[in-house]
């Protein structure tokens, strides 16, 4: 996915209280124009957490995996 693309779903999920979200850093060697600038998403559920939290997130990396997937979920 593009970097903004990473960026939206990040925003997305730091919306959910109690969801912490890191971009993970391009671990590639080579510099790649077709590859993204970002490896993943890493996210955890802290003790604030609201009870729903994890149905949110999930719906949210279900819309993202609709919009942007390549026919499997987004693994995160």
């Amino acid at each position: 996915m593009p970097l903004a693309v990473y960026r939206e779903v990040a925003a997305h999920l730091s919306q959910v209280l109690g969801v912490e979200v890191t971009l993970l850093p391009q671990q590639s060697q080579q510099f790649d124009y077709l590859q993204s600038q970002v490896s993943g998403l890493q996210f955890q559920y802290t003790e604030q957490a609201e009870a729903s939290a994890e149905a949110k997130v999930n719906q949210i990396l279900a819309y993202y995996s609709d919009r942007y997937g390549s026919g499997k979920p987004i693994a995160l």
